[in-house]
C-alpha cells in the first residue's frame, strides 16, 4: 500500500515563527507563559506543556507583574500592549508578521473612516483570536460579519472600508464584497466601498493543493485538533473531493478496516498540525498495513 505525507500541510510560517520562539525561550529558562493557546492542536500543545509552556487567560495576564509572556501568532489588540507596559511585562511577540501589516492597515481605515463617518467591517469570527486584535485596533467599533445574514449591522448609506481576518475562505470574501457593493449601490448617493485583499496567500493555497491531493488516493486521512478553524474547514475541503476521508486527531484513532481495498493512503493536515504527528500517522498506517 502507497502511504504519502503531503508535504504542503502542516504548520504555517506564523505558526513556526512563534513555536520556535517558544522552544527557544523554554530551552533557556524552562518555563514561559503563552497569553492564549499557542496553537489550535492539542498533541502539541501536549508536547509544549511537557517542556513548560503555561497557558495563561486575559483575567490571569492582568493580574501578572514583572515577568515575560508570549504572543501567539493571532496578534493582540492595543489593551494587551497597554497592559504589559503598565505592569512591566516583557512581551515576547510571536504575531504573524501577515497579521501584523493588517492591523496596521485596519488602524489606518478606522482613522480615515472616523473622518467621513464611515464604518470598518471585518470578515471573519466574533471570538477568533486574530479578529478581537483586529477590531481593537478600530477601539471596538469595527463591525465582524461571519456570513451574509449579518449584513444588516452594516448602514449602507454609510462609506464601508472591508477587510478579512487572513484565514478566512476568498471565495466567500468575493461574494460577501459582492453583496456589500449591490446593497450600497442602492442606497447611497455617493458609493463608496474599500475592499482590502487581506487573505493570507499561502494559507488560501493551501485549500488548492490539498483539492489536488485528496483526489490522488483511495484514503485521505486528515490530521488535526478538533478545536482548528482551519482545519475544520480543510477537512470539508478533502471530503468534497473524496468521500472516502477521515478526521483524526492521534494516530490511536486509526481503525484498521478504514484500509479494507485502499491501495493509497494520503496523509495531511491543518496549518496547524505539526509535521511530526503527520509522521506517527503515516508509521501507525505503515504497522497496521503490514
Amino acid at each position: 500500500m502507497k502511504i504519502e505525507i503531503d508535504q504542503r500541510s502542516g504548520f504555517c510560517f506564523g505558526v513556526e515563527k512563534v513555536i520556535k520562539i517558544a522552544e527557544d525561550i523554554l530551552k533557556k529558562e524552562g518555563k514561559v507563559y503563552c497569553l492564549g493557546e499557542i496553537v489550535h492542536n492539542q498533541r502539541e500543545m501536549e508536547r509544549l506543556v511537557s517542556l513548560g509552556l503555561v497557558t495563561i487567560d486575559y483575567e490571569t495576564y492582568r493580574n501578572m507583574k514583572n515577568c515575560k509572556v508570549l504572543i501567539r501568532a493571532h496578534g493582540e489588540p492595543p489593551e494587551t500592549y497597554k497592559i504589559a507596559e503598565k505592569n512591566n511585562i516583557q512581551l515576547l511577540d510571536g504575531t504573524c508578521p501577515i497579521v501584523y501589516r493588517l492591523q496596521k492597515k485596519v488602524k489606518i481605515g478606522y482613522e480615515e473612516m472616523k473622518i467621513k463617518d464611515g464604518q470598518v467591517v471585518i470578515f471573519g469570527k466574533e471570538e477568533h483570536a486574530e479578529v478581537i486584535g483586529l477590531k481593537g485596533q478600530t477601539e471596538g467599533k469595527a463591525i465582524v460579519i461571519s456570513h451574509l445574514q449579518e449584513l444588516d449591522q452594516i448602514d449602507f448609506s454609510k462609506p464601508v472600508v472591508l477587510y478579512s481576518q487572513t484565514t478566512r475562505n476568498k471565495k466567500k470574501y468575493r461574494e460577501l464584497g459582492r453583496e456589500i457593493r449591490k446593497r450600497i449601490n442602492g442606497v447611497a448617493d455617493i458609493n463608496e466601498l474599500i475592499i482590502n485583499n487581506t487573505i493570507c496567500n499561502q494559507v488560501a493555497n493551501r485549500e488548492l493543493t490539498i483539492r489536488e491531493f485528496a483526489r490522488n488516493h483511495d484514503l485521505v486521512l486528515f490530521a488535526s485538533g478538533k478545536n482548528s478553524s482551519n482545519g475544520k474547514m480543510l477537512f470539508q475541503v478533502c471530503k468534497e473531493e473524496n468521500p472516502n476521508s477521515r478526521f483524526i486527531s492521534s494516530e490511536s484513532e486509526i481503525k484498521k478496516n478504514w484500509f479494507d481495498n485502499a491501495k493509497s493512503v494520503g496523509i495531511c493536515g491543518a496549518t496547524s498540525t505539526p509535521e511530526w504527528l503527520m509522521r506517527n500517522v503515516a508509521d501507525k498506517v505503515k504497522s497496521l498495513s503490514e
